[in-house]
């Protein structure tokens, strides 16, 4: 782990394309913005926990189909 200190204004770089800045220091509380290309997905770490253990649950789960109906109409393939 990299471990940096900044100070309010003061910018961390990741790659060419993505900036963590500094927004304010309250107390034990750090406001930070980030700026990156939509297709950088961000997330707090707890919003992150959440989506991969739903999409964990959703996985392990089997699928649940509806029976199908015909409507009587049934044809022989051969």
């Amino acid at each position: 782990m990299l471990i940096l200190s900044r100070k309010v204004n003061e910018k961390i770089m990741i790659g060419d394309d993505i900036s963590i800045s500094i927004i304010e220091v309250r107390g034990d509380q750090v406001r930070l913005g980030v700026d990156a290309p939509k297709t950088v997905k961000v997330f707090r770490q707890e919003v992150f926990d959440a989506i991969r253990a739903e999409n964990k649950a959703a996985a392990e789960s089997a699928p649940v189909l509806p029976p199908l109906d015909f409507g009587g109409a049934h044809r022989e393939v051969l």
